[in-house]
């Protein structure tokens, strides 16, 4: 039989190819990424060559063939573990990993059962490029064999990589206009550019975002003040300081989507202690409430709601800036006499809280190590809903008052398991245990909090108290959409629906108002610290904030997303889409949504600049003026 001749650089040639076709296939396996025409696709198909002809072709630099190919199989190693790191995060996130997410890394001893349920044991065939090259290294000669590299050769074929780069960039830039200066969404850079080349251009911004705050003056906030102060909201006379000096209870509800409130689940309520307050005369349900978190999730919601501006597109801000100087809810509150202090059964490291409360100025962090912990009380990220709720009740009643606490929840967390002794209604029955297991869990956390209303009672601190409570974050990401499709007898979810479910409940419960309603303005969590300090009686026209007073008669319908998409009583944009709210149907043109996807992209920008250049520092929030020595 004769043997296969093999072209000199044969081994590089089939590096190339085997990490270029693995990684195509990839984007169509792992990864929900919305192909609309045959551009894109072939975009999506040749995006990860330029990287890999560049990469690879740096062999051609080794004069050794051993060295050569080490180099292509370490190389071959490394590109399958941010491949594959990519689509772990992917299953949980739905998002694609940044720099500063790596940088995590005092989250991870805590994420025990939610990373096993990510781990699939079919996981290793992201690696089987790297095999292929091991094995052909070891038995083909003819790739182990010593050649003189031709200068040629190798001018030709770097001209080749970047021609390559300039065709994906010109076809990406065709397709996305301003794709790299004005997008907020990860998913549609790497659908243009690459994987690979996304993790370049994260470095690149994350290098220009470090440098912002060494390079600041505080001159950047006059925009940003003027933005602020021409889109304010006046308040509303009959709420303002209406229930001055109560105590304030916030909750932040884990993971909990509007869809279960006044909803079943195969004949069983799932939340009849909260469909209750949804009619509830001292309650104000507002049905038509969003998050607005990103990649810190349960973090960004607080952020969100002490601060009033975005979290960051990349990370979470609790550890990329978590020394800033803020002008946080719990700041002004604690300005007005208030005890501040955050409730949550977790390591104090846990989203370097420890840090950043220290940075919102809040006096006390009750950790885990407030609490105790029975046998049967633990879940994998802290302590049982039921059991620390009612432990933080008592603790309110030793506070000196009045007092701002803010409790996080932790039980309805992915993967969604309870222990068989908390379990109270059966699966759901879809084709996702992720869904079919977070009816049971939500169910958890609604018996909590009643029985949460109850202590508060039982402790004397209930009548003198707001009780706000939101939903942080979704809790069941696009990768489960058949699932979702199937509970809300749908055909499909659509772009206009993954939107719509980022709808999460919040409550602002008042004992003894009289006067509860269901409020139905399209409103977000930007919105929660100057509606709550309304309330209070703690005035805020001069806070750098971006939400509006809930009460407020001039709240405009409008709420952006992290990412970019946005909602207004008549629009929805998302997917690169502008729909019809009422109907849900795609506006052809899409001119009636441009206005406001360009007042969401300065909002975005705004709030951005104001964290990566930290410029409250510069900021006198008693004057609402820049502080004198701030311009350079």
């Amino acid at each position: 039989m004769k043997s296969i001749k093999w072209p000199k650089h044969s081994f590089m040639i089939l590096a190339i190819i085997t990490t270029w076709i693995k990684t195509v296939i990839v984007y169509h396996t792992s990864f929900e990424m919305k192909i609309e025409n045959a551009m894109q696709q072939f975009i999506l198909f040749i995006n990860p060559l330029s990287f890999l002809l560049f990469t690879y072709g740096l062999s051609l630099f080794f004069k050794s063939a051993k060295a050569r190919n080490r180099y292509l199989i370490t190389v071959s190693i490394i590109l399958s573990i941010v491949l594959y790191g990519n689509v772990a995060f992917y299953r949980f996130y739905n998002d694609f990993i940044t720099l500063p997410v790596l940088f995590q890394t005092s989250n991870f001893s805590d994420l025990g059962t939610s990373v096993a349920a990510i781990v699939e044991p079919w996981d290793v065939l992201y690696f089987v490029d790297v095999l292929i090259l091991i094995l052909a290294n070891k038995f083909l000669p003819r790739m182990k064999e010593t050649f003189k590299i031709n200068v040629e050769f190798r001018r030709a074929f770097f001209v080749l990589a970047v021609a390559m780069s300039f065709l994906n960039l010109g076809l990406a830039e065709t397709e996305r206009p301003q794709l790299l200066t004005r997008s907020f969404d990860r998913e549609l850079l790497v659908k243009n550019i690459g994987t690979y080349n996304y993790h370049l251009y994260d470095i690149y911004i994350q290098s220009k975002s470090s440098a912002q705050r060494a390079l600041a003056d505080g001159s950047e906030l006059v925009e940003v003040n003027n933005y602020i102060r021409s889109n304010q909201a006046a308040v509303n006379p009959e709420m303002f300081g209406k229930y001055k000096d109560r105590n304030l209870i916030v909750v932040s509800m884990e993971s909990l989507q509007n869809f279960v409130i006044n909803n079943d689940m195969n004949g069983q309520e799932v939340t009849p202690f909260l469909n209750s307050l949804t009619k509830d005369k001292d309650t104000y349900y507002f049905s038509n409430f969003y998050h607005q978190t990103g990649l810190g999730k349960t973090s960004d919601s607080e952020f969100i709601v002490e601060n009033s501006l975005f979290g960051l597109g990349r990370g979470a801000v609790f550890f990329t800036h978590g020394g800033n100087t803020y002008n946080s809810m719990a700041e002004r509150l604690g300005e007005n006499g208030y005890f501040t202090n955050v409730m949550h059964p977790n390591n104090k490291s846990f989203w370097n809280r420890d840090m950043m409360y220290q940075s919102l100025k809040i006096n006390k962090f009750y950790d885990i190590d407030s609490y105790t912990v029975e046998e049967g009380q633990a879940v994998n990220w802290g302590m049982k809903d039921t059991p620390f709720l009612e432990q933080s009740a008592a603790l309110m009643k030793e506070m000196p008052q009045p007092f701002y606490s803010r409790l996080i929840t932790l039980t309805n967390h992915y993967p969604f398991t309870l222990d068989p002794e908390d379990i109270m209604i059966p699966e759901y029955d879809s084709n996702s245990g992720t869904l079919n297991r977070y009816f049971q869990t939500v169910r958890y956390m609604d018996e909590a909090l009643k029985d949460f209303f109850q202590a508060l009672k039982d402790q004397g601190v209930y009548e003198n108290s707001i009780i706000v409570m939101y939903g942080d974050h979704y809790g069941i990401s696009e990768n489960h959409n058949k699932a979702m499709a199937q509970y809300l007898g749908k055909d499909q979810i659509t772009p206009f629906d993954n939107a719509e479910l980022q709808e999460v409940p919040l409550f602002i419960h008042i004992p003894g108002a009289g006067d509860g309603q269901e409020m139905t303005e399209i409103s977000g969590q930007m919105d929660l610290r100057p509606t709550i300090l309304h309330l209070l009686g703690v005035e805020t026209s001069k806070d750098m904030q971006m939400g509006a007073d809930l009460f407020s008669p001039e709240h405009e319908d409008f709420v952006v997303f992290r990412d970019g998409r946005f909602i207004t009583d008549k629009y929805v944009y998302a997917g690169e889409v502008c729909y019809d709210k009422a109907t849900g149907e795609e506006i052809e043109d899409g001119e009636p949504c441009q206005p406001y996807a360009d007042r969401a992209t300065t909002e975005l920008e705004n709030s951005d600049a104001i964290i990566n250049g930290d410029l409250l520092r510069f900021y006198d929030e008693k004057t609402g003026n820049l502080k004198q020595d701030s311009v350079k």
